[in-house]
């Protein structure tokens, strides 16, 4: 009867296995905003909320979407020994940070990467909705208005409680129903669910952040409070090699890139201006003030 425990033992294995998969729901949202203060031209990007049974995880969706392709870049480039600049096959998301909520509390973290640390700090501020008697269809769904005032804008959501998740974009969480439609009085943030799929095995961390990990990134999130966040935060968007660029002896910042013609030095120049110029090209954030804390 060996064969029987050992199938037994298999069996229970594979449940076990297939328990510890997590799964979680996608939902995509088009969000369409106005990247700069004072200026009425508009971009569009595609960001996704993924839930799961213990949190929702808010980012955009080119951080996770060109996984495949970077992975095979990637792997060319370790077995060929050659160093090659992925900006030209690689987008670079629009949003850079994420937001992760905390199932039932709805708790938020807002996180970001800074060189090769990742900071956040956690934001606790209650939304106060005003929930109305107005109704709407909002793509397939039969939605409901609400308003509130956050980050010094006024809002407006529409929430479907046919899709039961207290949940939505970036931080607004709170309704008796999933947000398929938010936007601000101004017209400068606007999101609308497009589309939505199940994931049956869900990763938290894309393929480029456990790249990071692997090669000397942290692998732990920072938290701190918001105002030191803000302060340092600002700090990096101005010089962000700084922490390490006195750390780089002279002979290695002049050494040639594998396969390139380009130095060490002349690489780092070339990731500090890319970064400089990623935060420069957007100054009309979401939130205009920081909610005021408890004395």
């Amino acid at each position: 009867m060996k064969w029987y425990k050992s199938l037994s033992f298999a069996l229970l294995f594979l449940v076990a296995f297939a328990s510890a998969q997590t799964a979680a729901n996608r939902f995509f949202y088009e969000l369409t905003y106005k990247p700069k203060k004072g200026i009425d031209s508009l971009k569009k990007a595609v960001m996704i909320l993924d839930i799961t049974d213990k949190k929702s995880l808010y980012r955009d969706y080119l951080t996770v979407s060109q996984d495949s392709v970077l992975k095979i870049e990637v792997e060319k480039m370790q077995k060929a020994g050659i160093f090659k600049d992925l900006s030209k096959s690689i987008q670079m998301p629009k949003f850079a940070y994420k937001i992760t909520k905390e199932y039932p509390s709805m708790k938020s973290t807002f996180s970001e990467r800074m060189l090769n640390s990742d900071f956040g700090y956690i934001d606790e501020t209650p939304l106060q909705w005003n929930i109305t008697s107005d109704k709407q269809k909002i793509g397939d769904y039969d939605a409901q208005k609400a308003t509130t005032e956050f980050g010094g804008r006024k809002w407006t959501a529409w929430f479907t409680e046919a899709i039961p998740f207290p949940d939505g974009p970036y931080k607004f969480a709170g309704l008796p129903g999933l947000i398929v439609k938010l936007e601000d009085a101004d017209k400068n943030y606007s999101w609308v669910l497009t589309a939505n799929k199940k994931l049956k095995e869900f990763e938290e961390l894309s393929y480029s952040e456990k790249l990071q990990a692997q090669f000397g990134g942290s692998k732990e999130l920072k938290i701190i409070p918001r105002d030191k966040f803000e302060s340092s935060f600002e700090t990096y968007k101005k010089d962000p090699f700084a922490s390490i660029r006195g750390q780089i002896p002279q002979n290695q910042l002049s050494a040639k890139m594998p396969g390139s013609d380009k130095t060490v030095g002349e690489m780092i120049n070339d990731q500090e201006r890319m970064i400089k110029d990623f935060y420069a090209a957007s100054d009309n954030t979401i939130e205009l003030a920081q909610p005021k804390t408890k004395k």
